[in-house]
């Protein structure tokens, strides 16, 4: 996979999609004639029968945007006096509901959620942290506090505070707290200088200045990393995740790479995580869940077609071959056909 990483690194692409708005390359678009009272009528008729009818549930919940599912959460609570998601939970198991409460939910719920999960108990689960937090915008971020906060009664600063330690965590929560500039205008000569600054605190120093690292990779914009990353591999001969996975190890090399690729690609970002999630003997069903409900509505039109020029792949098939049944067949459905 280095080698595809190399190969992006080494000419300039276009722009990532994490900056996209919401719904100009997903493949959950909104429903024209959109009808909250059909839909809610359709819910309650699969949901109260005898035996669940999935494939109501989702073709509703995959073919609707956020919003509109809020409304017809809204209106689902005023009819039945029930929450729909707990109906939900109620009528189906497994990597199913799983996937199907996700749908229902807003994003930002979701990625509180996830979160959460990711943090609670013994030992922390920095990999969930890493995607989340090193992949969404500072609007996404704070949408994804103001839920936690909701559903903990703590702010997210704080919780992370007593979670992650050391250098990872002083890049977790300068992500957290939406440190990230986001500003559009790239600035070459700056761009330089920060591949210059890199190159210092790295390859060509004895021992690493992390802290040169944290900041540059967690507070610069995306399209300035990205004119980072080309002008580093002028200076140094090398690719910037190459100097990262050998001057920096654990968490904060994991966490840092992951940024370097969602600069140059958030599109192939994700497209390696289904990809690796579903390859080898089993499934990682719950990253296989989180990704596509995650990107479903942002840039999953994009994530295909990088999954197609990296792997010579349909995502599409590749589903349809790992995961069977309601699950596969409603993952499939956010994918949408080639």
């Amino acid at each position: 996979m280095s080698d595809l990483w190399d190969d992006l690194e080494n000419f300039s692409r276009a722009p990532s999609t994490s900056t996209a708005a919401s719904g100009e390359r997903g493949t959950i678009k909104a429903k024209s004639n959109f009808n909250v009272g059909e839909d809610v009528a359709a819910l309650r008729k699969a949901l109260e029968g005898i035996g669940t009818t999935e494939k109501t549930l989702m073709d509703i919940l995959t073919h609707r945007s956020s919003s509109q599912k809020q409304a017809i959460a809204k209106a689902y609570q005023e009819a039945t006096n029930r929450i729909l998601v707990n109906d939900l939970k109620g009528d189906t198991e497994g990597s199913l509901e799983d996937l199907l409460v996700a749908l229902a939910r807003p994003p930002a719920v979701n990625d509180a959620k996830w979160i959460i999960k990711a943090i609670q108990g013994a030992g922390t689960d920095n990999d969930i942290l890493i995607e989340i937090l090193g992949s969404r915008t500072n609007k996404q971020i704070k949408e994804l506090s103001a839920a936690y906060a909701e559903e903990t009664k703590k702010t997210l600063v704080q919780k992370l505070k007593s979670e992650v330690s050391g250098d990872f965590g002083k890049a977790i929560l300068l992500l957290a707290e939406c440190a990230r500039d986001e500003s559009t205008n790239v600035n070459a000569d700056k761009a330089k200088e920060d591949a210059k600054a890199l190159y210092h605190a790295g390859e060509k120093k004895l021992g690493t200045d992390e802290s040169k690292f944290i900041e540059i990779l967690c507070k610069r914009s995306m399209p300035h990393l990205r004119q980072t990353i080309l002008e580093y591999k002028n200076i140094s001969g090398k690719t910037l995740q190459k100097s990262i996975e050998k001057e920096i190890s654990g968490d904060l090399e994991q966490l840092l790479v992951a940024i370097v690729k969602c600069a140059m690609s958030t599109p192939a970002y994700f497209a390696e995580k289904l990809y690796k999630s579903m390859k080898g003997v089993g499934t990682d069903e719950t990253t296989l869940t989180r990704v596509m409900v995650s990107r479903g509505e942002v840039d999953m039109m994009d994530i295909k077609a990088e999954y197609m020029k990296i792997y010579r792949q349909s995502l599409y098939k590749e589903i349809g071959s790992d995961v069977s049944g309601s699950y596969g067949d409603c993952l499939k459905m956010i994918c949408g056909e080639d």
